[in-house]
């Protein structure tokens, strides 16, 4: 979808309560087990209008913060009625009557998601009240969850009728910001009250940097503070299979953290280079993506975002956060962000965000972006969660501050420069960049020999192919699999890999050319596991070699042949493919390797390493990686070192 220029669909002025703050909870709570998290989901649909310009606005929120000699006052008052904890003077009315339809709650499933994305209640306070503890009251959950008579049993021995209170908010909100939008000072009170009894009847939840700006806006729209719990407790409790709400543990968190950024690269490429190029820390500005959201947007955002979320769960955020990162790239400056604080500018950028796009058109980028299935974004999230315990992360450690891994002052490589290596480094899926390069084999140390070449490799997974020509140009591929898989093959060379693996270009210029279905999903479909199935390619002969290292340095890649081991995300037997070819990633044999294939071979060397070709290829779609035809001056290969 084409995007427009910066400041274009803007329509949006100031004047409303915003969602951001810096200021962080530095309460204490309880520690326990986290419990798994399931995945996600979401379609694809166009936005109708919201509000009037007027409404969405950038002012700043108030944040709460308690410590634990802080007291406040308790009212366990029941107001009935219309958001009776919001001070209504700051949300201005929006625009024309929209009458929610009657029989809304009626509908199939897709036309609700559809209606919801079109802001069929977006323009009715009122409406909203009514529909989200209908809505929420859908969603699956385990069979022993907290609810309002829960609530008020517990509140009630907590706070009792009318007293003063010094309980802190839980240890889990350590570091989060708590945003109050346009809640009143009553509204304020019964938020920390609803947090606190979270923790109390919650004691696993470790992390959770979102569930406070949920229970925020949930209470604009709860006629008590029972209801409002009730409603956050459903969503804490989800069971749908891949289709989680609120993460609960620093570990689920980070893999959040990981799958948007793996997400960032593949979808908006041009902001991933723009960023790249100006942090130094890749990870850790994608560390912050929740945030951009809540409490990031303002209020009017906010709670568009939130319509659509109670159907969808958290895939809704990642569409938004992806649109958001794109809707950047465009406003940046033409110089780039050389020298600025990328973290800054984001969240200013998203501070501002009705003067750039409107919540409309925001939520019609995010739902105009082709991400993968839920199925396979959940274990993109569950590959990242692996990388995360293979680090030692657990899920009560506070969150740690993750670096690049390549070293600049120790790398050195006679292919690239650090720079350079850096780049390729910041391509790659985040689980893999946690760990620092290894050099595993160079014509320069080892010969040239393509024997020598699988031997080192073998039992890497998943390895890095720099080349560098004798003209000068430098191009190579990441390749997600074990070289040792070739000898699975028995008589026949077979293609293996995964979609993750992808070629690229270094010198003269950078660029990266991914698997063909990542830029185009529509040329395939999820399939059942039944049909499930991998392309052969022609049969070639392959080396006498025995099997497989038997200490392989495998980094969260599963094999699919261990048993209770999960299938590696963009595996091509999850897909129905529009021809072979489509998956032709990466084979060898002793006259050679190939990486892509079909009408052509984005790069394929003979059996000395000194010969290569490249070509268009229908795997990777991309152009020649240098001259057609080009000898080799130097070749590495590069795997990951694990903890």
């Amino acid at each position: 979808m084409a995007e427009p220029a910066a400041g274009e669909d803007s329509g949006t002025g100031r004047g409303e309560c915003a969602g951001r703050g810096e200021q962080r909870n530095p309460g204490r709570g309880r520690e326990a087990p986290e419990r798994p998290e399931p995945g996600w989901g979401g379609e694809r649909c166009s936005i109708n209008a919201l509000c009037p310009a007027e409404v969405l606005g950038s002012a700043p929120v108030t944040i709460v913060v308690t410590s634990e000699a802080d007291t406040w006052d308790i009212d366990t008052s029941s107001c009935r009625g219309r958001g009776p904890f919001v001070d209504w003077d700051k949300v201005p009315e929006p625009r024309g009557p929209a009458p929610v339809p009657r029989d809304v709650l009626g509908r199939p499933p897709k036309e609700l998601k559809r209606l919801a994305r079109e802001g069929c209640w977006a323009r009715s306070h009122a409406g909203r009240a009514r529909l989200y503890p209908r809505l929420i009251q859908r969603v699956s959950c385990r069979l022993v969850t907290p609810d309002a008579p829960a609530y008020r049993d517990v509140a009630g021995r907590l706070f009792g009728k009318r007293s003063v209170s010094s309980h802190p908010l839980p240890e889990f909100l350590e570091g989060c910001p708590v945003p109050t939008y346009c809640l009143s000072p009553h509204g304020v009170t019964a938020l920390k009250k609803i947090l606190v009894c979270v923790g109390a009847l919650f004691p696993d939840i470790t992390h959770s940097p979102l569930l406070p700006a949920l229970a925020a806006l949930l209470l604009h729209y709860s006629e008590d503070e029972a209801q409002c719990f009730e409603s956050l407790s459903r969503l804490i409790a989800s069971n749908a299979p891949h289709a989680a709400y609120i993460d609960q543990s620093f570990l689920a968190h980070q893999a959040s953290c990981m799958t948007f950024g793996d997400l960032a690269s593949k979808h908006c490429p041009a902001a991933h280079k723009l960023i790249a190029g100006a942090a130094d820390n890749v990870l850790e500005v994608y560390s912050e993506w929740l945030s951009w959201l809540f409490p990031g947007l303002p209020f009017g955002y906010a709670v568009r975002v939130l319509d659509v979320f109670l159907l969808e769960g958290q895939k809704v955020l990642y569409r938004i956060a992806l649109a958001l990162l794109k809707q950047f790239r465009l406003s940046a400056a033409p110089a780039g962000l050389q020298g600025s604080d990328v973290k800054a500018e984001l969240q200013a950028f998203v501070r501002n965000i009705a003067e750039h796009v409107s919540a409309d058109k925001l939520l019609e980028r995010a739902f105009g972006i082709r991400l993968f299935s839920r199925k396979e974004i959940w274990l993109l999230h569950m590959a990242n969660r692996k990388a995360l315990v293979e680090r030692g992360i657990t899920v009560v450690q506070r969150r740690p501050s993750f670096h690049l891994a390549v070293d600049m002052q120790k790398f050195s490589s006679s292919t690239v420069t650090a720079q350079e290596m850096r780049l390729v480094w910041s391509w790659i899926p985040e689980r893999f960049s946690l760990f620092p390069p290894l050099l595993l084999f160079s014509t320069s140390q080892d010969g040239c020999s393509l024997q020598r070449f699988y031997t080192c490799c073998e039992g890497y997974e998943p390895t890095v192919l720099l080349i560098k020509t004798t003209e000068g140009e430098v191009c190579g591929a990441f390749l997600s699999s074990d070289w040792a898989e070739r000898k699975k093959s028995g008589g026949t060379s077979g293609f293996f890999g995964t979609g993750e693996c992808f070629v690229f270009t270094v010198r003269p210029e950078a660029e990266r050319y991914e698997w063909v279905l990542i830029k185009r999903p529509e040329l395939a479909k999820a399939v059942p596991r039944s049909r499930q199935r991998s392309p052969s390619p022609a049969p070639e002969a392959l080396p006498g070699s025995s099997g497989a290292s038997s200490s392989p340095k495998h980094l969260a890649v599963p094999s699919p042949q261990r048993r209770g081991r999960l299938s590696p995300f963009l595996a091509a037997r999850h897909f129905l493919l529009p021809s072979e070819t489509a998956s032709m990633f990466m084979a060898g044999s002793r006259d050679g390797i190939v990486i892509g294939g079909g009408g052509g071979q984005a790069l394929a060397l003979d059996a000395s390493l000194l010969r290569g070709r490249t070509e268009r290829c229908d795997t990777f779609d991309n152009a020649p990686l240098c001259r057609e035809n080009f000898q080799v001056q130097l070749l590495e290969a590069w795997g990951f070192q694990s903890a």
